[in-house]
């Protein structure tokens, strides 16, 4: 099994930074804060249009034409709709399958976010707010989520499988990524109590909810685990032969490369990629399948300035407002950093780039240059990227 595929980022989970018109006339930084500063009447159309507009068949078309055999889609805990103020986009969810199906692509579900958040990142739906694994009954509403998302595709031939839960956090990220002060939480009232998941914590969860999907999802079909930015961390885990198809993804990213204090220059990239992404897949590929659900070319030295472990303008820190690298300097650095990346990505079973697409205007909002690496199609069409 090699998967290669694309995520379907910013469709039905919102990320500002990737679409900032959905959030204009508002303080909101995330998804849940969202609804709570514009009217319902507002709100409804905004996300209506944006989700009708943002993924439509022709995309699944391109997809397949870059050589893309599938497409992770994040979801949101409120697909289904029971929870307000949120809007459910199981709908939505049912057109991407019909799609996959005509053009002959796979789809992964990844559940993206959870209630109380399970990382405090603007991804998982509310900034600096990590309290998820704390609420038992917020973790029984996950595991009926996925549940209930194994009861109504598991049979789906386009079903290539279903994530867990995408980036539960544990201490060192926490650390790391210092998500309290990257993140500021809107209520720290609602913040209060907020911290990193033990691994602990994870591993039984995980067991409870691959308990869970496998009622309704066939064995071929892969049930994904996210290692929790803890990649060695998972040797001993669900060893036992009950466990069939479980698929570790780890995400890397040249920019927690930086966070971590890799040096933004070419050849530091690469022995980075070299010493730590392709060494470190290579040996958990021993004990499950690991794909590298998400990770992009992007890079501080493409941008002509250091992006502080890719914050962005939203982040308050200041980007290039003019290009520093020439195009054909730049293209040299995102050529060098995909293929060592694409090389690295073969030691396990595969990936997924992010993303597809992002509605950012890097050319006339200041402060964005570098960042159109996160948009693959962009890449594509740049000559950035090449699947070879």
């Amino acid at each position: 099994m090699y998967v290669k595929g694309v995520n379907l980022g910013n469709w039905l989970v919102l990320e500002k930074w990737m679409s900032p018109a959905l959030f204009e006339g508002t303080t909101a930084e995330d998804e849940y804060n969202l609804p709570r500063q514009l009217s319902r009447e507002v709100y409804e159309a905004r996300i209506r249009i944006h989700r009708s507009e943002y993924i439509t068949e022709r995309d699944f078309v391109s997809i397949k034409a870059m050589g893309m055999e599938a497409v992770r889609i994040p979801v949101p805990y409120f697909i289904f709709g029971d929870r307000e103020p949120f809007i459910g986009c199981i709908r939505e969810l049912d057109q991407a399958f019909n799609w996959a199906e005509r053009y002959g692509l796979e789809i992964l579900i990844d559940l993206h976010t959870a209630p109380l958040g399970q990382n405090g990142f603007d991804n998982g739906g509310i900034c600096g707010v990590c309290r998820w694994s704390q609420e038992p009954e917020e973790v029984e509403f996950v595991l009926s989520v996925l549940e209930r998302l194994a009861k109504r595709y598991g049979t789906r031939k386009e079903l290539w499988g279903i994530e867990v839960l995408n980036e539960p956090i544990t201490e060192n990220a926490w650390k790391l990524m210092d998500v309290p002060n990257r993140y500021p939480a809107a209520d720290p009232e609602l913040a209060k109590g907020s911290g990193p998941n033990s691994l602990e914590f994870l591993k039984e969860f995980y067991c409870r909810a691959y308990d869970r999907i496998r009622q309704y999802l066939p064995e071929e079909k892969y049930v994904v685990i996210h290692d929790g930015f803890e990649l060695l961390a998972w040797k001993d885990f669900m060893r036992e032969e009950k466990y069939v198809n479980v698929v570790l993804d780890t995400h890397q990213y040249l920019m927690m490369a930086e966070a971590a204090g890799c040096a933004q220059e070419l050849e530091a990239y690469k022995a980075y990629i070299e010493e730590h992404f392709k060494k470190d897949i290579r040996e958990m590929q021993q004990y499950f399948p690991v794909i590298c659900g998400e990770w992009c070319l992007f890079n501080s030295l493409a941008c002509g300035c250091d992006t502080k472990g890719g914050q962005s303008v939203l982040n308050g820190v200041e980007g290039s407002s003019e290009e520093r690298v020439d195009a054909e300097e730049k293209k040299r650095i995102y050529r060098a950093v995909a293929e060592a990346q694409l090389d690295a990505w073969k030691e396990g079973s595969g990936y997924f780039y992010w993303s597809y697409k992002l509605l950012t205007d890097t050319v006339n909002d200041r402060g964005w240059i570098g960042w159109d690496s996160w948009d693959l199609g962009r890449c594509v069409d740049f000559g950035w990227f090449e699947e070879k």
